[in-house]
């Protein structure tokens, strides 16, 4: 089935009691056992499984064609179990350009022996280099935060086959409306199902996709059970409901943003814009090859340095000066300052979330803004 049909039926049933069209919510933490002391619908105690959260991860699951899908309470905590199945003397190759919180994550590594390694992961031959005996794990972001560099997935999973370590893809940014890590060769996939998936700023979760139910993705399953960073029913709910529109959402947002950014690409106030839609982005060619559209995050370095950047967002009247990405609201950020003392990001760069307005109304706030 295409997207669009997943999305609205992945996961989903008609409730059996009431024939509800949309499934309830299961608040319950406990279930009841039958006489013979087993349980009979599977359920057994909220922490290790739920109504809900059984159906949102069969949803994702099948959005990105996976084999198992294991819910988080964050983005963040997914990420965290994944690194959570290494072993002490273990080395992970990163992108350099990646979520500051995930980089963080795996410096916090360090102390268990877990070495990182953070790469451009757009050169193969620096890559290469970077490989050791110990490497087990490539963790890919395209395209990346918040320089949006485009990683060719195939590339790097070919690489890491060929040594035996595991491609794990943050695919939060595209969605499986756009790309499709599992189709270039990716392992596992993460999500923070904050942004696109639930697509409303109003919930906290993640996940990790599967592509083959193996012994990883079980370590992956028992980290969830026993360590309890589940999101609630009710979460789980709102982002099945999210999910519904989800392909309308990120079409919209990605033919907005290609409008956006060519014409800030024109603008004399801009030094440089970073969007995988436009011919002069370095890794256009290959997002071409590996994204069905470009998404609806841009970002732009300012002419100037940080004053100038902090005043054009002093100065929007559409986009609200927030953290976060893939709501229906569009944001603006210097992400400089979000990132802390240690950023590398460049001091006059403002990333852009494009939200569902009119894309004309929005290149009109960035315009007068930028006057």
């Amino acid at each position: 089935m295409k997207i669009e049909t997943l999305s609205v039926h992945a996961g989903r049933s008609v409730d059996p009691n009431t024939k509800a069209v949309t499934p309830p919510i299961y608040l319950s933490t406990t279930f009841e056992r039958g006489i013979d002391g087993e349980y009979p619908e599977g359920f057994k105690y909220s922490r290790n499984n739920n109504p809900n959260r059984e159906s949102l991860e069969k949803c994702i699951t099948e959005l990105e064609g996976g084999e198992d899908g294991i819910a988080f309470s964050s983005g963040s905590a997914a990420a965290m179990s994944v690194f959570q199945t290494l072993k002490p003397g273990d080395h992970v190759i990163a992108t350099d350009d990646i979520y500051h919180g995930t980089k963080n994550l795996l410096k916090g590594f360090n102390k268990w022996n877990i070495k990182s390694t953070f790469v451009d992961m757009t050169n193969i031959e620096i890559v290469k280099e970077a490989i050791t005996e110990k490497t087990s794990l490539f963790w890919i972001e395209t395209p990346t935060n918040p320089l949006i560099k485009i990683i060719d997935i195939k590339k790097i999973s070919e690489l890491a086959h060929k040594n035996n370590s595991i491609v794990v893809c943050d695919n939060t940014w595209a969605t499986p409306v756009l790309q499709n890590p599992f189709e270039f060769g990716a392992d596992f996939i993460v999500h923070a199902t904050t942004k696109y998936i639930g697509g409303h700023s109003d919930i906290l979760g993640g996940i990790v996709i599967s592509k083959n139910n193996d012994d990883v993705s079980q370590q992956i399953r028992e980290i969830q059970k026993s360590g309890g960073a589940v999101p609630s029913p009710f979460e789980c709910w709102l982002v099945l409901r999210g999910i519904q529109t989800l392909p309308l959402r990120v079409r919209a947002q990605s033919d907005s943003a290609m409008k956006i950014a060519e014409f800030l690409n024109s603008h004399k106030s801009i030094s440089k814009v970073h969007y995988p839609g436009l011919k002069n982005h370095p890794g256009h060619s290959i997002a071409k090859k590996q994204m069905k559209m470009f998404g609806g995050m841009i970002s732009i370095q300012i002419a100037g340095g940080e004053k100038e950047a902090l005043a054009v967002t002093s100065k929007v009247k559409i986009f609200t000066r927030a953290t976060s990405l893939g709501g229906p609201e569009s944001l603006i950020e210097h992400r400089a300052s979000v990132e802390g003392p240690d950023t590398k990001t460049p001091k006059n760069l403002l990333r852009l979330s494009i939200g569902l307005e009119h894309f004309e109304d929005l290149i009109d706030d960035l315009k007068n803004a930028l006057e």
